[in-house]
């Protein structure tokens, strides 16, 4: 498939896999996936797997991504783990703003903004997460509220930062669910994104940007999902917790 920016497919574990089982899975994901090219392959294990992880992946072409960190770079604040510190494992990535952490933990845009910003400052790539729930879209505010996520999320980023910037747009409404958005919405919902960029920034950014689809991605749809002009890759949840699924979700995308 030949895109203007290339492919990039991450696997976030959430709350699964033990250091054991971790191990295990990246085995496998590196025997399945050792020849592939033309994607960037990413995996976002638990803290307490990173370590072990990051030496497992070490000369292959997977490379390794946290799920979340501290706005704060050093400090009193039990049970936070700084940039530095993910950087040190050899982390290039890391999730910010997931449905489920602005659900759960209240995470608003402007912290999210803080986290990005500290994420650059030891040059990690945040991917950050949009996305409108059910009721939000059915009620017609789709654009309205990514409009909102997007700016607030992205305060305070220069150019060159946002271009090393990822947005994943997940529809909280197909996240886990089985529900997947059809091709259609997904490219209207991240051709919105882009275009926004292009007002935060300017043309040659927006097109540089890679805009993630997550939400139910599985190796059934994702060809057709990575055709789109302006999908440039997926964030997958449970269908990355199984090597084969994960395996052939990069395969049907290429």
């Amino acid at each position: 498939m030949n895109k203007e920016r290339k492919l990039i497919i991450a696997g976030n574990w959430k709350m699964n896999k033990t250091v054991t089982e971790a191990l295990a899975l990246v085995d496998d994901l590196k025997n399945g996936l050792a020849n592939i090219k033309e994607v960037d392959i990413v995996v976002c294990p638990p803290f307490t797997a990173l370590s072990e992880v990051a030496k497992a992946l070490r000369g292959s072409n997977i490379q390794l991504g946290a799920q979340n960190m501290s706005e704060h770079d050093v400090g009193a604040y039990t049970g936070e783990i700084a940039a530095a510190m993910l950087k040190e494992l050899s982390v290039r990535y890391v999730i910010l703003g997931h449905s489920e952490r602005r659900q759960y933990q209240r995470e608003s845009d402007e912290l999210i903004s803080k986290k990005a910003q500290a994420a650059h400052t030891v040059s990690l790539i945040p991917i950050i997460c949009v996305g409108e729930t059910l009721a939000e879209r059915e009620t017609g505010r789709t654009e309205k509220v990514l409009e909102t996520q997007v700016r607030g999320s992205l305060t305070g980023l220069s150019k060159d930062q946002m271009a090393e910037t990822i947005i994943a747009y997940e529809p909280v409404w197909a996240i886990g669910t089985g529900q997947t958005a059809t091709t259609a919405q997904a490219q209207e919902a991240h051709a919105f994104i882009r275009g926004l960029l292009v007002g935060l920034f300017d043309e040659a950014v927006a097109r540089r940007v890679r805009i993630q689809y997550g939400g139910s991605v599985k190796p059934a749809n994702a060809c057709e999902l990575m055709s789109q002009p302006d999908v440039d890759g997926a964030l997958v949840g449970g269908a990355s917790l199984e090597a084969r699924s994960f395996i052939e979700i990069i395969k049907n995308s290429i």
